[in-house]
Parts: structure tokens; sequence; C-alpha cells
């Protein structure tokens, strides 16, 4: 894979958040997750890693399906 999964997620969640005008602030709070986690899950150059839970708390913080943020990650069949 030419993109690391986790740089995909943390673009998408990035891109999702941007267009509800969400601040990074505000989807800490309201995921649950303190703002520098979320903005080193943003970061393209971050080498963080986070659970599939983590995903879903942030996917219904932004109202969205978990699978959004799965966008552009390729499936072998």
């Amino acid at each position: 894979m030419s993109e690391n999964i986790y740089k995909l997620i943390g673009k998408n969640i990035k891109n999702y958040r941007l267009k509800n005008n969400i601040s990074g602030a505000n989807l800490a709070e309201l995921s649950g997750y303190s703002y520098e986690f979320i903005r080193r899950i943003e970061s393209p150059n971050s080498k963080v890693g986070f659970s599939i839970e983590t995903i879903y708390q942030i996917s219904k913080a932004l109202k969205i399906n978990i699978s959004c943020l799965f966008e552009g990650v390729k499936t072998y069949e």
C-alpha cells in the first residue's frame, strides 16, 4: 500500500472535520479525546496509531458513518 492507512484515515478525519466546520478542539471535546491526540492523528507526518474504537468515536462526533473514514483505502480480493 503506497499510503499508510493511519495517514489516510487521519486525512479523512481532517477533511470531514473541515467540511463540517468543526475545530480540532471541538472535535476533541465531542469525541472525548485530547486536542493534542486529534492534532497528532490529523498530522500527515505523525507516527501515531489508533484503534477502531477511536475511529468509531470520532465518526460519531463528526456524525458520519465510520466507513467514510476509510475512503480511499485499497481493498484486495
